[in-house]
Order: structure tokens, then sequence, then C-alpha cells
């Protein structure tokens, strides 16, 4: 199995001390690394035990069994978001994907010089991503641990991307302190979260579902019709989660502004024709009435995939 060769972006979960061969040097504390995969989590609340024990049973985003490298960046490709993020991180970039699922974002953006660390508390999940990393040749790594009390060194890491993860945590604010402190002063984060106005298509797809057992008219499962365990996957983080919070544009730029995070812009665009070239150049306005509007216009281009969007931010240097 591979061992994870950069200790030095790792941490202790309980004191943020350095690691040397997983033995934390401050509070001697020692960790192990089962299959490669450092286990860096420590003990949690119910909550959060529900959640991880719920992706035990489906990890996603669901894996393919015929899945290749070359399929796998064609389907990362077709999304203009990932397209977008893969042209704004740099080539030798440290990077790191925060609940990071079964890797599949992570071994695209794994290309070049990059350092992709994973992390997840799901360890399934993360087996099924060393495994593929294995298989396609990739050079990423994988950690098992809890965003907010992470296995991984502050100040390391020049991009960090949270997507899907936040609005799954019992609290979400007081989650993304925790994450912000990983990225180093000037570096970026991407925190993909559930819009409180593109998520009512799905909020009632979801009512019907649970009172007939029918999803209707969800593009995702017509698209995943011959994938059954991609389909299951989708079905149960849409339908059946036991943790779920929506968020608007203004509440993201409140927490990036109480974390020392410079707020750049959204994807896709909280202004009406502002789509960017560069996804983490600065928005041109943040006029929040227009703001408004562009996410009440999600409900028809995000609602059917499930209303997730994107806030961008990079960290100030006289951050906490």
């Amino acid at each position: 199995m591979p061992s994870f060769e950069r200790e030095d972006l790792l941490a202790c979960p309980r004191c943020a001390g350095p690691l040397r061969a997983l033995r934390c040097e401050a509070c001697q504390l020692q960790y192990q690394a089962p299959g490669g995969i450092p286990d860096l989590r420590l003990p949690s609340d119910a909550r959060t035990e529900g959640v991880r024990a719920f992706y035990a049973r489906a990890p996603f985003p669901g894996v393919s069994p015929r899945d290749s490298l070359a399929a796998l960046r064609a389907r990362a490709a077709r999304s203009p978001f990932a397209r977008l993020l893969d042209a704004a991180i740099p080539g030798d970039a440290q990077v790191l994907e925060l609940g990071c699922g079964t890797g599949q974002l992570g071994l695209f953006l794994a290309t070049g010089d990059r350092l992709v660390v994973g992390a997840d508390l799901s360890r399934p999940a993360l087996e099924l991503a060393r495994d593929a990393a294995a298989q396609f040749g990739v050079g990423a790594r994988f950690v098992e641990t809890d965003l907010r009390a992470p296995g991984l060194r502050r100040d390391a890491f020049d991009v960090v991307i949270c997507s899907g993860v936040l609005h799954h945590t019992p609290d979400p604010r007081a989650a993304f302190a925790s994450v912000a402190r990983l990225a180093r002063p000037g570096g970026v984060l991407v925190i993909g979260v559930y819009n409180a106005f593109a998520r009512l298509p799905q909020l009632l797809r979801r009512a019907v579902f649970r009172l007939t057992g029918i999803a209707p008219f969800d593009p995702v499962l017509r698209e995943r019709a011959a994938e059954p365990a991609r389909r299951e996957a989708w079905l149960r983080d849409q339908y059946l989660h036991p943790e779920e919070h929506r968020h608007t544009v203004a509440e993201l730029q409140t927490w990036f502004g109480e974390n020392g995070v410079e707020y750049l812009r959204c994807f896709p665009s909280a202004l009406f024709g502002g789509e960017p070239d560069d996804l983490f150049a600065r928005s041109a306005d943040t006029w929040a009435p227009e703001s408004l509007l562009s996410q009440l216009s999600w409900m028809g281009t995000l609602g059917g995939e499930g209303g997730l969007f994107a806030a961008v931010g990079m960290r100030r240097d006289e951050s906490p």
C-alpha cells in the first residue's frame, strides 16, 4: 500500500502538534494508517457519527466498476466548474480537498506537479479513492479525518476545496472556521454548499419521494440509469440524508469576513452576465439586490442537480 510521504502536511487532530511517524511530537498520541490511509479522526458527536455511518453504507460520489482515468476525466471535464477550477489552480500547487468522498474531483485535478490531498471521515469512500489512484497511476494521497478537528497542518495549502460538505455538518459556520485555517495566507478557498433558493426544486422532489417512494423529474437519476452504484449514491445523498442545511451568498460572505477571508466571487456568478474566465478573479461587484435575483434564477439553472453553488475567497495575511 502507498504511504503518506508528505507527513509535514499532517497534524495531530487533538492538539495540532506536528507528527513524526504518525506520533504527535507535542502530546505523544500515536496514530495508525490502515491500508496506507492515516486515521486522524477523533471520536465525534452522535450527529456526525450518523453522517459518517450514512456514507459508509453508500460512498459518494458513486463509482462505476468500468471507470478508467480517461472516463473519469472526461466526466469531470463536462462540468464547467471543474474545468474552471482546473484552469485556475497552478500546476505546482498544494491542493486539499476536504470531504473528498471517493476522490473523483481530486483525481481529476492531480495532474502535473500538483500535490493533491483528499480528506474525508468515511473510510470506505477513501479506500475506493486510494484504489482508484493506484489503478490510474495518479499521485493523490488520502487521510481519514473530521474537518472540524482536522489532522492537517494549518497554513499549509495553496488551494482548499470543500464542496458539498459543510451543509452536512451540525454547525456549518463553525466548521468553516476550521477549514479556513488550513489555507496559507494568500491561499484560495473554494466552498460549495446548497443554496437556500436553488435547493427548493430538490426539496419538492424529496417531499414527493417521501410520500410515494418515487423521485420525479430528477435529471441525474435519468442520466445514471445504467450505472446502479452511482445512481444509488445520488438517491441516498439527495433524498435520504440525515443532516442538511441551506445557505445564501450573503451568509457565506459573512463567514468569510469573520475568518479573515476576502470574498472573490461565486460560481455560478451572483451577477447577471458575470460568468468568469478565471474562477479565482475578483468579481466586478457585490451588489446585494442583484445577488438575490441571481440566486432566485438558480432555481432554474441549478435546481435540477441539487442546487449546489460555490463561493471563492482568498485568505488574508492578517487572518487568525
